[in-house]
């Protein structure tokens, strides 16, 4: 797996993601490219301004720590149409550049800070994670949604 605090891999990220354009298509699923930026900008949203996301409260908590969380963070690759959680379904369109430029610039700011950075920081949804555990997540879900892309 990529790591996303690597800068030659945050590069092959951008450059991948450079790749789109705004008439790219889906290999499966339902997202225009556009929605599939601003979707894979939520998880970093989460991160640098959370407040843009209500928190889950300590039931859902704990339910996304004990049955979602490995799945997540662990190095199994996500499957094809699995489920998406509420915060991360985009409805209508968004602004192709505005969205790609931000995923960009969350993906520089992520490698910029490092993985100490990371190390031991809480999760939205799942409690402390580790800096491995941050990298499998965000490095998992763009490999995920560039592929669907074809990039």
């Amino acid at each position: 797996m990529e790591n996303v605090f690597d800068a030659k891999d945050a590069q092959n990220y951008i450059d991948r993601i450079n790749k789109l354009i705004p008439d790219t298509h889906g290999l499966w699923g339902k997202m225009t490219v556009d929605q599939m930026l601003a979707h894979c900008n939520v998880s970093y949203e989460m991160v640098y301004e959370p407040e843009k996301h209500k928190k889950p409260g300590s039931i859902a908590k704990f339910i996304l720590k004990t049955f979602v969380k490995s799945k997540v963070v662990g190095e199994k690759a996500y499957s094809k149409g699995g489920p998406t959680a509420p915060q991360f379904i985009i409805t209508g369109r968004r602004n192709f550049d505005d969205e790609k430029k931000r995923l960009i610039g969350f993906i520089q700011k992520t490698q910029q800070m490092g993985s100490s950075a990371f190390d031991g920081k809480e999760s939205f949804s799942f409690g402390k994670l580790n800096a491995q555990e941050w990298n499998n997540m965000f490095a998992k879900h763009l490999n995920h949604h560039l592929s669907q892309f074809g990039v």
